[in-house]
C-alpha cells in the first residue's frame, strides 16, 4: 500500500486551522543554565496517572538540555503574554532576562503572571519523524483566573466568551 503524498504548507496550512493554547516549556540544564521554548504541541495524555505530552523539533539546540533534565515545567500563557511567546521563539536572545521567575520542582523557572503552571518530572521521550515527543508526569500545578493566549491560523487570539 502507497502513502499519499501530503504538501507540507498545506498540512502546516490545515492544522493551524485547530486553535492551540501557548505554552513556555522550561528546565534547568546539566550546567545549570535555564532553557525554554515556545510550544503549542502541548497535549493532556493521562488522568491516571496524570501525564501530558508536547514535542519539540529534533535539530533544536535545546533538544540536549530537555533530554536530561529532570523536571520541565508547562507555562501556560495568559492572552496578555504575546511578547514573551514571541521571545522564546526565537534562539538568539536572553529569555529570561527581566522576566518575573520563580523556581520549581527540578529547580527550573516558572514564569510569574501565566494563567497555569504544570510541572512534571521528565517521564520519557521518543522520536517520531522529525521531533522527539517528550512525556512528563505531572507533579505539581496552579492555575488562574486569566484568559488564555491561542493561536490559530498564524496569529494570536484570545478566547472571547463562553459560548456553552
Amino acid at each position: 500500500m502507497s502513502r499519499q503524498t501530503v504538501d507540507a504548507n498545506e498540512f502546516r496550512r490545515t492544522l493551524g486551522c485547530f486553535a492551540t493554547g501557548v505554552t513556555v516549556v522550561t528546565a534547568v540544564g546539566v550546567d545549570g543554565e535555564f532553557v525554554g521554548v515556545t510550544v503549542n504541541s502541548f497535549n493532556s495524555l493521562s488522568l491516571d496517572p496524570p501525564l501530558v505530552l508536547w514535542s519539540l523539533d529534533a535539530n533544536s539546540p535545546l533538544l540536549q538540555a530537555f533530554e536530561r533534565a529532570s523536571h520541565f515545567a508547562v507555562n501556560v500563557l495568559a492572552e496578555d503574554q504575546i511578547e514573551i511567546s514571541q521571545r522564546f521563539a526565537l534562539s538568539a536572545v536572553d529569555k529570561f532576562a527581566q522576566l518575573k521567575l520563580s523556581k520549581g520542582l527540578g529547580g527550573g523557572p516558572q514564569i510569574a503572571e501565566c494563567m497555569a503552571w504544570i510541572e512534571c518530572r521528565n517521564y520519557s521521550h521518543h522520536r517520531y519523524g522529525d521531533h522527539l515527543l517528550f512525556i512528563g508526569e505531572v507533579e505539581r500545578l496552579a492555575e488562574t483566573s486569566k484568559k488564555p493566549l491561542l493561536y490559530l491560523r498564524g496569529h494570536y487570539t484570545g478566547a472571547g466568551e463562553r459560548v456553552a
